[in-house]
């Protein structure tokens, strides 16, 4: 793109991807420079073709997305205005990407990327000075990953919807994994044969009940002891019937606990599961908030955070310096370790990243609270407690053990007590089960060797042992890290996309696979199990690295992947074998046959259809409580169309009239008259109706004709004022107000005492 030659008032251009980074970039560049936003990707492969040429070296067909043909138009402008264009999206592989795809776009042949890990001034102002060319070996590995996903999602969906016989249904080359970790863990529950055994608790004292605790059976005759039945049970209390416990030895350690390291996505993504309740994808849209930046009153619009699609745990030196100093003055020296701590990252981790943490430790939570959402406050405490928390020292635990002599039996007590708190007066991390570590007990009560101790109670108790637990959102983003499926920016999208698909479901915060998940991973894993296969999956990612680091051809890595992917794909096509789902078998009966009715999934959800079906069609709806709907209602309207009664139909959005000649399918909207006439055409009456998003209103029945409508219910009454309706007004905690509807009349009618008492 040709640009008109600098002038004095030409000023340079920085295209970032959001508004929200606009503002908070004019918030310290001022005028100084023109800064736009390209809203994400400007182009992207097509959506209703291939748009890949695999026998042209797998070349992309790019496209320019509809919905930024007028964004490109301003930027297009912007830059021809411009001294010079700096490319400055997000600094990784899609922001790369992006800042390629509007470079190729725009035919900014001079265009520089820049890229800052941080919105600040300081890490913007160091970007400027230090441009760069495009990095391509970025870009080319972000395309592989696009064309791979497209290969997959574009050849294998067409396969599932002709063997399932449904066009609903997608598949995804990192998806579809995760999809299977969830299957496989619940076959490992279904399999899990629970093994009985059982303990033996000892409730004992050194003096008073105030001081007792609990010792749990360990050893007899000095070996580990497992009691697998009651009768072994029963029996080591008769042989402990009369015995003295006498404390036979007391250890006494020092256990140092560390903090852990600063956030990472995934880190974040599974801590603010257990603390916030927040799912992955809730989590990644506030911290983009934070990020991009929030107003802060007279400071303007702020960055909070870094970048949070990292998986380094690296911390500039500047910020553990700031962070050291905050120590220092709110907690103390001894707060402070001796160096800054470092801390290492996953292998293959990107570390020009950093880590998640505040650009500046001074904004403390409390002090940015009024100007953030629940959320946002939420996640930002979360945030910079946790990077506080690992600059600091470790915590010092004092834990005593003590083994309990009663005849030939051994009983332990773990307890524990803070010698220094260190990390832990900011922040400690959440755990993914409740079990105690022995540094999490309660502090036992002064023992010395060789002391009778008084038995208080002896508890015998029955356990079953437990199947591993199913996935929560943190669990299944950390399995996914750990087996190097996805990148950090993917993990969101993966958890929201299987649940949306209908492959797992996620109640009471843990996934379960459907049965169209089991089925269609069954089909996937016998046909195409290379596509299924954890480390096939974290092999091609560490692939992508490898083009990103410039050491393997990205076009090398796409051929090694599709000839076997085509060839099984080919005899995929040509099988008979189909995706069979095995629909869930209800209590509920046939209305037509008697029989059995199975929860089946159709074009608008799932209904009650008969088991014997195609022998039987019987089919009932199935309403979102799980429950048959209920039977239609008779009602006193007639069909306008043929003259047939109408009857009362459930609805999923809500009831509606439905004609019940069964060769008239004549519907409308059930519509609650009022006695009210409409004050337009002085013809028809006022109607309640609902608008397409849900909300009640009123309006003449005589629609089209005549358009009156009210938002709020009329009275019947007349305005003595202006002579227009009155409404009744809702809102609030107050009790309901009659007022005129007329915006222009002030008329409200008087409270009387009662209402004016509850009111008060």
């Amino acid at each position: 793109m040709s640009r008109k030659q600098n002038t004095g008032t030409a000023k340079p251009l920085i295209i970032v991807e959001s508004p929200a980074k606009t503002k908070t970039l004019k918030n310290f560049l001022g005028n100084a420079y023109q800064i736009e936003a390209s809203m994400g990707h400007v182009r992207d492969l097509p959506e209703n073709a291939f748009g890949v040429d695999l026998e042209g070296g797998f070349k992309p067909v790019y496209v320019t997305l509809p919905e930024r043909k007028e964004v490109l138009k301003r930027l297009e402008t912007a830059a021809r205005q411009a001294s010079e264009v700096y490319l400055a999206s997000d600094p990784d592989r899609e922001g790369e990407a992006i800042a390629w795809h509007l470079k190729e776009a725009l035919k900014l042949h001079n265009a520089k990327r820049i890229e800052f890990n941080e919105i600040t001034r300081q890490a913007v102002e160091q970007a400027l000075r230090n441009p760069r060319d495009i990095d391509m070996n970025r870009v080319n590995a972000q395309q592989a990953r696009r064309i791979l996903d497209r290969i997959v999602g574009y050849k294998l969906s067409p396969l599932l919807w002709k063997k399932a016989k449904r066009n609903t249904l997608s598949a995804g080359r990192v998806q579809s994994v995760a999809v299977r970790l969830v299957v496989d863990r619940e076959r490992e529950i279904g399999s899990f044969v629970p093994e009985e055994y059982w303990t033996i608790t000892a409730r004992l004292t050194p003096d008073t009940p105030a001081n007792a605790f609990d010792a749990v059976l360990r050893l007899r005759d000095g070996e580990k002891l497992e009691l697998h039945n009651e009768a072994e049970a029963n029996a080591v209390l008769q042989d402990l019937q009369g015995a003295q416990y006498i404390v036979h030895k007391v250890k006494r350690t020092q256990r140092k606990r560390n903090p852990s390291p600063p956030f990472i996505t995934s880190t974040l993504q599974q801590e603010a599961a257990r603390k916030l309740g927040f799912s992955a994808k809730r989590t990644m849209q506030v911290a983009q908030q934070l990020y991009e930046g929030v107003e802060l009153g007279e400071q303007g619009s702020v960055g909070l955070i870094t970048y949070m699609r990292t998986d380094s745990t690296r911390v500039a030196n500047e910020a553990q310096a700031q962070a050291r100093e905050y120590i220092g003055k709110e907690f103390g020296e001894c707060y402070l370790p001796e160096k800054p701590p470092q801390y290492r990252s996953r292998s293959r981790a990107q570390d020009a990243h950093e880590a998640i943490r505040p650009t500046s430790v001074a904004r403390t939570p409390e002090s940015v609270k009024q100007y953030l959402s629940s959320d946002q406050f939420q996640l930002y405490r979360l945030i910079w407690q946790r990077f506080i928390a690992s600059q600091m020292e470790s915590a010092v635990l004092d834990v005593v053990t003590v083994d309990i002599q009663a005849n030939r039996y051994t009983f332990r007590a773990t307890g524990s007590s803070v010698k220094f708190d260190g990390f832990m007066r900011v922040y400690v991390e959440g755990k993914d089960n409740g079990e105690l570590s022995d540094e999490e007990r309660p502090p036992l009560p002064p023992l010395l060797e060789g002391q009778v101790l008084t038995l208080l109670n002896l508890l015998p108790e029955q356990h079953f042992t437990e199947p591993p637990p199913r996935y929560t959102e943190a669990t299944l983003v950390k399995a996914l890290e750990e087996k190097g499926i996805g990148r950090p920016s993917t993990y969101a999208t993966i958890l929201s996309t299987i649940v949306e698909r209908g492959y797992v479901e996620l109640q009471d915060k843990r996934f379960y696979p459907t049965p169209l998940g089991k089925a269609v991973t069954d089909y996937l894993v016998k046909n195409f199990p290379d596509i299924l296969d954890v480390q096939f999956t974290a092999g091609v990612e560490q692939q992508l690295d490898e083009i990103e680091e410039g050491n393997r051809a990205w076009t090398e890595v796409l051929q090694a992947f599709y000839q076997p992917f085509a060839q099984r794909l080919m005899e995929s096509e040509q099988s008979e074998e189909r995706v069979y789902v095995q629909p869930q078998e209800t209590e509920h009966l046939c209305p037509k046959c008697g029989s059995k009715m199975v929860v089946r999934q159709g074009r608008y959800g799932k209904f009650l259809g008969c088991s014997r079906y195609p022998e039987c069609d019987g089919i009932l709806k199935l309403a979102k409580s799980g429950q048959p709907a209920p039977p239609d209602r008779p009602s006193d309207k007639v069909c306008s169309q043929c003259g047939s009664p109408m009857v009362i139909r459930w609805g999923r959005y809500g009831d509606y009239l439905a004609c019940t000649n069964p060769e008239c399918k004549a519907i409308r909207p059930l519509q609650e008259e009022t006695d009210v006439l409409c004050p337009s055409c002085k013809q028809g009456k006022l109607v309640q109706k609902r608008s397409r998003r849900g909300k009640v209103f009123y309006g003449c029945e005589r629609y089209p004709d005549c358009q009156f409508v009210l938002w709020d219910k009329p009275t019947g009454g007349v305005c003595p004022k202006c002579g227009s309706l009155l409404v009744e007004k809702r809102g609030g905690k107050r009790p309901v107000r009659v007022v005129c509807s007329n915006k222009e009349c002030d008329y409200q009618q008087e409270e009387s005492p009662d209402e004016q008492a509850l009111a008060s």
